[in-house]
């Protein structure tokens, strides 16, 4: 700041009093509110665009020049700020403002101030074009400018450029949809599983369930959601000493359970479950699958039944043949004594000693 300003001695023959030591003071608040102002106004960092009560620009910052491509003297007293924003965003927002107000707004430089013209608050985002014709979306805070009777002398348009703001909720947008894929994903294979699943906290709580799960129980996914997983067998006890078994071993296999629904009905079922953690691998719960083995129990007793029905046959089986065997050493035995009788006779009367009589030979020979 100049001496002369700083040094009450030059600045007037009273400088000294106190008076005149105020008017310094003052003096100095008001360069330096002036300083401060011309600081903002002339910022690199945003717009600053002031016109006259029908639109025209007077006023186009440092800042504004920066964003927009133009210089302060290509558009002061030439053309208002409708003419650098988007004609399509213009229009939309006059309908909009119709709408909302109840009276007619025009679309053009209108639009922009309607609001502040009203002393309503406005901040808005529309595109600012550049001079080279390239875009950019900026946030836009109208101000009116009145005189010492409060009537509207101008409007202040202060506008930041949105761009780097944009293209973040734009890769946010992009991350969330890539969630939302994922998510999607898992959530058709949980769904296209065959297999009944689940998952539970560690108190045994369900959190989530397939369709599957909810056919099982005859409940649907809501009602399954914060309720106990016990109280979905028919041995609530076993139920939970699985759920037990599965923290304790870390996982489970062909644990048998039996399910019962809403209705009654009841399904056998092979429970399979793991515990699960979080990227910090902490526990979050158990993940199981539950898969209906009623079927397979069905056959299995069935087989088991065809199986004794075939020992007991075999059994039976191999009694016949050992009293087969017993009848036919007896029948050999029986039968051995006189066959040996008829053939020592036989023998005899081959050998012709002593030799047959002719009656013997005519009516009783059994040799030729």
């Amino acid at each position: 700041m100049p001496k002369e300003i700083r040094d009450p001695a030059i600045l007037s023959p009273a400088a000294g009093t106190a008076e005149g030591i105020t008017e310094v003071r003052r003096q100095e608040t008001l360069l330096r509110t002036g300083a401060l102002q011309s600081a903002i106004f002339n910022s690199a960092n945003f717009s600053s665009i002031a016109t006259d009560a029908e639109g025209v620009i007077q006023i186009f910052n440092v800042g504004a020049e920066r964003m927009l491509g133009y210089t302060a003297a290509e558009v002061m007293n030439k053309i208002t700020p409708a003419d650098i924003s988007d004609p399509q965003e213009l229009i939309a927002r006059a309908k909009s403002l119709s709408v909302e107000l109840g009276t007619l707004i025009t679309p053009g430089f209108e639009a922009l101030v309607f609001k502040a013209s009203r002393e309503i608050e406005d901040i808005y985002e529309l595109t600012y074009i550049r001079k080279d014709g390239s875009r950019f979306p900026a946030v836009v805070s109208v101000t009116a400018l009145r005189d010492a009777q409060d009537a509207i002398i101008g409007y202040l348009l202060i506008g930041t450029d949105n761009s780097a703001r944009k293209q973040v909720e734009e890769e946010q947008k992009k991350l969330d949809q890539r969630l939302r894929d994922q998510q999607f994903y898992t959530r058709s294979l949980i769904e296209s599983n065959i297999d009944a699943l689940m998952t539970t906290d560690p108190a045994g709580i369900i959190t989530d369930v397939n369709r599957q799960m909810e056919a099982l129980t005859g409940c649907t996914r809501d009602e399954l959601i914060g309720a106990p997983f016990k109280n979905y067998f028919t041995d609530p006890e076993r139920a939970e000493a699985s759920i037990k078994l599965v923290l304790s071993e870390k996982k489970v296999t062909n644990y048998e359970l039996t399910a019962r629904a809403r209705d009654g009905k009841v399904t056998v079922v092979s429970f399979n479950a793991t515990t699960f953690y979080d990227r910090d691998r902490k526990l979050q719960g158990v993940f199981a699958a539950a898969r209906d083995v009623t079927e397979l129990k069905r056959f299995e007793e069935t087989l088991k039944e065809n199986t004794i029905e075939l020992e007991i046959a075999k059994t039976a089986a191999e009694e016949a043949n050992h009293a087969k065997s017993e009848f036919l050493s007896s029948m050999s035995h029986e039968l051995r004594s006189p066959l040996n009788a008829i053939l020592g006779f036989a023998q005899l009367m081959e050998s012709d000693s002593p030799p047959p009589t002719p009656s013997q030979k005519g009516k009783h020979s059994v040799i030729p």
